[in-house]
């Protein structure tokens, strides 16, 4: 059928930079695998499902756009391989060619003329419809297909300068220069020492001594012996920069020591080979004590995540959050909300993702699994690929832009603040709300014994986790036998409990203070308490070291009971009434915390500059801090004091749009214009400002505006008694750092013909646990 809309739309092939929807719906997760499969708008390229849910019918009521592209595929019939799959040797996930394993089937329909079908070769259709088909994808430009890790050179490989050269006798290549370790020995290119690395994973011995030369000398680069291969690879390693790098001159700098490379055969796994085999060896983790794969489990609420690559801590996250009551109230709706660009709406994606995860819709076995003897692999779920929300939440940030691991709390952190700030139209409650509470922190003076308190509103708190290494011997009893000889290096840690971390948050600690009221710098004890408790306490274990300035993962135990525990004695007490009060800050617009301040004092900074970092950082995380003082240790300022000054500080009305986007996360229009006048007008920082300040209603005088200072604001949180909490999910990383490793959830449900289990969460494999009890330690 010829069809006059052709014409009128004015219609034009995609851009390259363009995103296409041909993939899946923007508003729920079918797509081009279902029978009716899925329209793509040839005026804007937004997909819209054609079944039952008809959103690309909402999509044209709403934008009155004309003409969409029709796409169906079906599988092609599987031919069975009898040679075993190609080896694994680098880092990497290969994708399958998509004409490889489907047939397409497209067809161009018009709405305004009754949804009828219209001939493709009409105008520039042929033209537009080759544009959609062949554009790169939404996912394919928000993903990586095949990902590796990158190795390039640094300075210290680059400019590497070696003493004078002598030929090293084989016996000094055999053996550790300070023990007598014959393995995973590393060659300082620039003296030629060789030490034994750090322990590794899978038994690979190591005691740190070409590291402790490195502590001595500052001799920045090694190279592992056993690396080296003829064509010239090798695992190089930079101290300085705590990073694997390339040596584009190994030969020559190997030769300096008399070492041919030609003559050279590799002995030993590579650093990245033991990162894949660590990586694959927590697929081990889906069998139970039988050897057996354990059996996927389907249903509502146990959907998997596709994994996009690198994307586990967000899978982990979200399968939390709408595992929780809150969550599932605020978003699995029915009805979705009008967007014209629904990829862009966070309301849109987040109510996507509900439906997606909880209606049970989608958790279906892949029947697109070979079986064969070669991969006996259990049919689990192909999993819901979450990128158009990753792409969303990751728009202008550094970290969550990209395609590298990240850390899981940090990216819940950043989804608590994108939800709050996020309109919640009518009777909707931010589901944040269920995490915050009230912290009360308690500084008394040592010189004169007057006291402060402050209230911070969080939504989360990060226990610190005590360090007790085990001596290897000592530990032999709690190893299998055949595991001592293999983990004789490794660090064994004496397991703590959760309360012993709760009670080290809590308990009185001594900080620096400089004492308004003794007029001279001082020392305070600090303490912190619960002034209020949430209905959802997210906990982050801080499991890290700091090895050459560098926050270093460390698996000490940390034992959580599934049975419920009470949380009354972290209550903050009544304030007795013959306390004296410390007089306030002559300038009260920003404290910065005094325990975060003595750390970075203690790492060797000002506290000038450590005041000035937590301003610019929110004051809540030292190692946030401590990279905000990296990046400006060369400024001009950094030493001077804190300007509060700025456009909005110096009299001029706060800006309407930011004052709206506060008043939408709850907060009155006097508090949201004090809190941008008090921050200079930062959103960020303002949000900070109101949590840190829920007892200020506003400044009549500055505001202009009448408030009613006799009702205070009510804090989050509640402070009844019992206050008795019990264990409902945890997320676990396997791996030595937050940039490398693997992220699943285990989560308390209840399943059907089960009742209440943990349930695995591995990216789309979803499973009923076997190991929690274990798993629950490193959580």
């Amino acid at each position: 059928m010829n069809c006059q809309h052709v014409s009128t739309a004015r219609l034009t092939p995609p851009r390259a930079n363009q995103a296409v929807h041909r993939e899946d719906c923007t508003q729920c997760f079918d797509g081009i695998d279902d029978p009716e499969g899925l329209n793509v708008c040839l005026s804007c390229f937004n997909g819209g499902c054609a079944g039952e849910r008809n959103h690309a019918l909402l999509h044209h009521k709403l934008s009155q756009h004309p003409l969409t592209l029709n796409i169906r595929r079906a599988k092609k019939p599987r031919v069975e391989r009898a040679e075993p799959p190609k080896k694994i040797s680098k880092l990497a996930i290969e994708a399958e060619s998509e004409n490889d394993k489907y047939d397409t089937y497209t067809a161009i329909i018009c709405y305004m003329c009754g949804g009828k079908e219209v001939e493709r070769t009409v105008g520039n259709l042929p033209e537009v419809v080759d544009g959609v088909m062949n554009a790169m994808t939404f996912s394919r430009q928000t993903e990586v297909q095949a990902w590796e890790q990158e190795m390039t050179p640094c300075e210290h490989t680059l400019c590497l300068q070696q003493e004078a050269p002598r030929k090293l006798e084989s016996q000094n290549l055999a053996t550790c220069s300070a023990c007598d370790l014959q393995e995973n020995l590393w060659l300082c290119l620039q003296c030629g020492n060789l030490g034994c690395g750090r322990a590794q994973f899978g038994g690979v011995g190591g005691s740190s001594h070409g590291l402790a030369h490195f502590d001595a000398t500052h001799h920045p680069v090694s190279v592992k012996l056993g690396s080296i291969t003829p064509e010239g690879t090798a695992d190089v390693y930079c101290y300085v920069c705590n990073d694997e790098k390339t040596d584009t001159e190994l030969a020559a700098h190997l030769a300096h020591w008399g070492i041919n490379i030609a003559e050279r055969e590799k002995t030993e796994k590579s650093l990245t080979e033991m990162q894949i085999e660590h990586n694959m060896k927590w697929e081990f983790s889906m069998t139970g004590e039988d050897g057996k794969e354990l059996k996927p489990l389907v249903g509502k609420g146990l959907t998997g995540l596709k994994n996009l690559g690198n994307s586990c801590y967000l899978a982990s996250i979200l399968q939390c959050l709408f595992a929780l009551p809150s969550f599932q109230k605020r978003y699995n709706l029915p009805d979705l909300p009008e967007s014209l660009v629904p990829a862009d709406d966070l309301e849109t994606q987040l109510r996507k993702l509900a439906d997606g995860l909880l209606s049970g819709r989608y958790a279906r076995p892949d029947t697109d699994v070979a079986v064969n003897e070669y991969s006996p692999e259990t049919p689990y779920q192909r999993g819901l690929a979450p990128a158009m929300f990753k792409a969303l939440i990751g728009k202008g940030h550094e970290e969550f832009s990209t395609m590298r691991q990240q850390d899981a709390f940090e990216l819940l952190l950043h989804l608590f603040k994108l939800i709050s700030r996020s309109p919640h139209p009518g009777d909707l409650e931010d589901p944040v709300s269920d995490f915050r509470f009230a912290l009360e922190q308690r500084l008394q003076c040592m010189g004169c014994s007057k006291v402060r308190y402050r209230t911070d509103i969080q939504d989360n708190i990060s226990v610190p986790v005590p360090v007790r290494r085990i001596p290897t011997e000592s530990s032999d009893v709690e190893m299998k036998e055949g595991d001592k000889e293999k983990d004789k290096n490794k660090d064994f840690f004496e397991p703590v409990t959760i309360k012993e971390c709760l009670d080290i948050f809590t308990a009185d600690e001594i900080v620096g203070f400089n004492c308004p009221s003794c007029g001279k710098d001082a020392k305070a004890t600090k303490r912190h308490a619960f002034k209020t408790l949430p209905e959802v306490l997210a906990v982050n274990a801080r499991r890290f070291e700091y090895i050459n300035w560098v926050p270093t993962k460390i698996d000490v135990p940390v034992v959580v009971g599934d049975e419920p525990f009470l949380l009354d004695d972290y209550l903050a007490k009544p304030r007795p009434a013959h306390e004296e009060l410390l007089p306030e800050d002559e300038d009260p617009r920003f404290q910065a915390d005094e325990g975060i301040v003595s750390q970075l004092e203690a790492m060797g900074f000002p506290r000038m500059r450590a005041e000035k970092a937590l301003y610019h950082t929110g004051n809540k995380d030292p190692e946030a801090a401590m990279n905000w003082l990296f990046a400006h240790m060369d400024d001009p300022d950094i030493d001077a004091p804190i300007s509060f000054a700025s456009k909005e500080s110096a009299g001029a009305e706060p800006d309407e749009e930011k004052v709206s986007m506060l008043g939408a996360m709850g907060f009155t229009a006097g508090q949201a214009k004090k809190a941008l006048k008090e921050t200079g007008g930062d959103v960020e920082r303002a949000v900070e400002w109101l949590f840190s300040h829920p007892d200020d209603m506003g400044d009549d005088e500055v505001m202009g505006e009448s408030v009613n200072t006799d009702t205070p604001t009510k804090e989050p949180g509640r402070d009844e008694r019992p206050a008795q909490y019990e264990l409902h999910s945890i997320v676990c990383h396997k791996g030595g750092s937050i940039h490398a490793g693997h992220y699943v959830a285990f989560i308390r449900k209840e399943v059907e013909g089960e009742g209440k289990v943990w349930v695995l969460f591995n990216d789309e494999k979803v499973v009923k646990a076997s190991d929690v009890g274990e798993m629950k330690k490193f959580a």
